[in-house]
Formats: C-alpha cells, sequence, structure tokens
C-alpha cells in the first residue's frame, strides 16, 4: 500500500500515512476508498500515537481483502 509522509504540526518527526490523495468516502461504509480508513480515524490520525498509528496501518491490508470491490485501493 503506498504511503505517505507528512511533518507533525507539533515536531519535526514526520507521520507516516496511508493516504492516496483519493479522498472519497463510500457514505454506506463510512470510509475512504483511496486509504481505507474511516472518517473517525482520518480525523484523529495527527494526534495519535505512533503506535494507534501502526495499529490501524497494520489492518489497512485485511480491509482491502474485506472489502467490497468499489472499496478496493487501485495502484
Amino acid at each position: 500500500m503506498h504511503k505517505n509522509t507528512t511533518q507533525s504540526p507539533n515536531d519535526n518527526e514526520a507521520i507516516q500515512s496511508p493516504c492516496k490523495k483519493v479522498c472519497i468516502v463510500d457514505g454506506s461504509k463510512g470510509m475512504c476508498i483511496g486509504c481505507l480508513r474511516t472518517l473517525p480515524e482520518i480525523a484523529a490520525w495527527g494526534a495519535m500515537t505512533p503506535e494507534q498509528r501502526a495499529e490501524i496501518m497494520a489492518a489497512l491490508p485485511g480491509r482491502a481483502d474485506a472489502a467490497n470491490p468499489s472499496l478496493r485501493p487501485t495502484d
């Protein structure tokens, strides 16, 4: 899965992100089609600890496998 990094507003440490800049939310799933994160996960991403972000990142491949074909990210 493609990963981007952005600067943390609190320090100079880069924050790893699964964002693909395809921000389209499937309203029935409440999930972004591009990165497969939920809206609450996206909203909280910058404030999460590295461990919390890593936990979500680890879950994303399973979400892609289980997702409706319309939610599968395209590479």
